[in-house]
């Protein structure tokens, strides 16, 4: 695990006439889904075929909250705050409709996904609204932690 990143399992409740799962809330303590600590936006991604890398970027301030909805996604993370217990250090997550999580990542953490079926979608919340004038977001290519897009065979 990289340090301050989190997965939180997640639980669908359902019934007859459907499912619900809670994403994210705003508390205080140490609930598995007291994560959002600041919010700016929300957003849905949506890439129509599987294999679409959005990668890489980070943020100074900004706090990521993803949540794959629809279809699955692999995701990577790579640490780049100098501070950190963990920098240097390279994560992988997958997340989907069969496997809901929230994946936080904290501001200096660079940060990609790829869809791993076909119309995947995902919520992403942000701590901070976007701003056109001065993005904080610091772009890299997507293949600048070497080949972490393969799906490799077990």
């Amino acid at each position: 695990m990289i340090q301050d990143v989190k997965v939180v399992e997640l639980v669908a409740h359902m019934d007859d006439r459907g499912y619900l799962i809670e994403i994210a809330r705003c508390t205080e303590g140490d609930e598995p889904h007291a994560v959002v600590h600041k919010f700016g936006q929300v957003y849905l991604v949506g890439d129509m075929t599987r294999g679409i890398v959005r990668a890489f970027h980070k943020h100074e301030e900004l706090w990521d909250w993803f949540f794959i909805s629809h279809g699955s996604a692999k995701f990577v993370l790579s640490d780049d705050r100098e501070d950190s217990a963990t920098y240097g250090e390279i994560m992988t997550i997958i997340a989907g409709e069969r496997r809901p999580r929230l994946i936080v990542v904290p501001p200096g953490v660079y940060h990609g996904w790829m869809s791993l079926e076909d119309d995947t979608q995902m919520v992403s919340t942000a701590s901070h609204t976007y701003n056109r004038e001065d993005p904080d977001e610091v772009r890299i290519p997507p293949d600048s932690f070497g080949d972490v897009w393969t799906i490799k065979g077990r």
